[in-house]
């Protein structure tokens, strides 16, 4: 037999796609790899102290390996199976650190977001919220029901995640996360449910819009990562209460809405309260009965001048520009009934011979340039490929816990997964000479870290404006299992091995 067909299983298995079906890169050299590893071990390091014991910090070292591997499922069972081996305690043992898991979630993003911020922060970057489902079979995963299903594109049985994600010229990266519990789950029905599930006692009903608005809140309050802009998809943009909540939060926003959404081309007048002449007096102030009845905003896009409509390249893509016909009107939109602040409806056409439409409200000032509005009108696709990397790469979306503890969980590890693809990125580019803008002061004193040939690099480098994942498949000896129980050595670090690949 020759050397080519000696070993055939053992070949097709060196040329199967890895899980997210791209394929692997041969630009790195061995350095490289072993250089991913290191900064592997230099990043999990960074979140020990908010881990109170040490058997947490190895399983979250562990359950990081297994989700940077190329595993077709990263459930517990493979990801034990191809980095420790046939261990039984060890399954136990991450099933309960994700499950059951006496750690929060809390510190660790907030963690993450002050590394979002070092490495991607711009004060014109944009927050994006959005929803995403994640397909379940039966009903006893904590928050599944039968509601829609972006992930399908239907309605479905399903757990619905609400997250944030971090925009900027230079790359994106996940900021924050809840899980959206439907209203079913707030009745009497579901008491059983919520004990055996985990879910807090004083947790109460809150709309999408709500979760997303009570974590953006929660970044204005701590002031760590700097961002300009709030930008959503429709579901957001009918919500008033998300709308005024931004407003109040001092941020502009620029927020997809239905194409039904009624405004006023003028502000019209107002009746206060006062007597009627039929019926009781009027406590509450309206619309003066005269006044020009409001539009929706299809009806303005086609009535608009052609002269109004600008063609504008959105952003520069994989494929060539992407280019777009846009239109700006101030408007005054509905609230409770009532005339609103003064808005911005911006209208984005598609060109081509059927043109899609979309229809959007912002608040910023009079003073907004178009460009700005047509640059944030793009910026919505980060959170659609943020998504699809987390699970693609990183196994968001391959869980089998139930509770609600143990769904943050594994949620808050696929952020830390994916920044570290986002952190290996940024080293990779600086090592190629992407940008030789210097870093901050405090950057600096990290990245002189011993531990890193590229953390020595004198420069610190942005993410490309589309990044691709990093991918890694890290295995060990069994017996390294017990080295990781205590905080890993430089002598341990060889015993994680990269031998898969890292797309550039």
């Amino acid at each position: 037999m020759s050397k080519r067909n000696k070993h055939p299983a053992r070949h097709r298995a060196s040329r199967r796609p890895p899980a997210s079906g791209r394929k692997p890169s041969s630009r790195l050299s061995v350095r490289d790899v072993t250089t991913s590893a290191d900064e592997l071990l230099d990043f999990q390091q960074e979140f020990h102290s908010l881990f109170q014991r040490r058997e947490q910090r190895a399983w979250f070292l562990w359950y990081l390996c297994g989700q940077l591997s190329n595993l077709e499922r990263k459930t517990i069972e493979p990801m034990i199976l191809a980095l420790i081996g046939a261990n039984p305690n060890a399954v136990r043992g991450m099933q309960q650190f994700i499950g059951q898991g006496a750690w929060t979630t809390t510190p660790i993003l907030k963690q993450a977001q002050s590394r979002v911020a070092d490495w991607l922060g711009e004060p014109a970057g944009v927050v994006i919220a959005d929803g995403s489902g994640f397909p379940k079979q039966g009903e006893h995963s904590v928050g599944v029901g039968w509601q829609y299903c972006g992930h399908l594109g239907k309605l479905a049985n399903c757990q619905e995640g609400v997250f944030l994600v971090y925009a900027s010229r230079h790359g994106h990266a996940f900021l924050d996360e809840r899980l959206y519990l439907p209203q079913d789950w707030f009745t009497a029905d579901y008491q059983e449910r919520w004990k055996v599930c985990g879910i807090p006692e004083t947790l109460a009903f809150k709309t999408e819009p709500e979760l997303g608005l009570e974590m953006i809140s929660d970044l204005v309050q701590r002031a760590v990562v700097p961002f300009g802009w709030v930008t959503a998809d429709e579901s957001y943009g009918k919500s008033p209460g998300f709308l005024k909540g931004i407003e109040a939060l001092n941020k502009w926003y620029l927020v997809e809405v239905p194409a039904d959404t009624r405004v006023w081309l003028r502000t019209p007048p107002i009746e206060p309260p006062g007597p009627s002449l039929f019926g009781p007096a009027r406590i509450h102030p309206r619309v003066r009965r005269t006044a020009p009845r409001p539009q929706e905003v299809r009806e303005l896009a086609v009535h608009l001048p052609r002269a109004d409509w600008q063609r504008r390249i959105v952003k520069e893509g994989s494929k060539g520009s992407i280019v777009a016909e846009f239109a700006f009107l101030r408007v005054t939109p509905i609230r409770d009934d009532l005339p609103g602040p003064r808005t911005w409806a911006i209208f984005r056409r598609t060109l081509g011979a059927q043109p899609e439409i979309k229809f959007y409200l912002s608040n910023a000032p009079t003073t907004c340039p178009s460009s700005e509005f047509v640059r944030v009108s793009g910026m919505r696709w980060p959170v659609e490929t943020a998504l699809e990397e987390a699970k693609g790469e990183v196994g968001m979306d391959h869980y089998e816990t139930r509770t609600w503890r143990g769904w943050h969980h594994h949620m808050t590890l696929s952020f830390l997964a994916h920044l570290f693809l986002v952190r290996l990125q940024r080293l990779f580019q600086k090592k190629s000479g992407v940008d030789d803008r210097p870093s901050t002061s405090a950057q600096r004193a990290r990245d002189r870290r011993p531990t890193s040939e590229f953390a020595r690099h004198p420069s610190d480098t942005p993410l490309s404006p589309t990044p691709e994942p990093r991918r890694l498949l890290l295995t060990s000896q069994a017996e390294a299992f017990e080295a990781a129980q205590t905080t890993p050595k430089p002598a341990q670090r060889q015993s994680l091995v990269v031998i898969s690949e890292v797309s550039l």
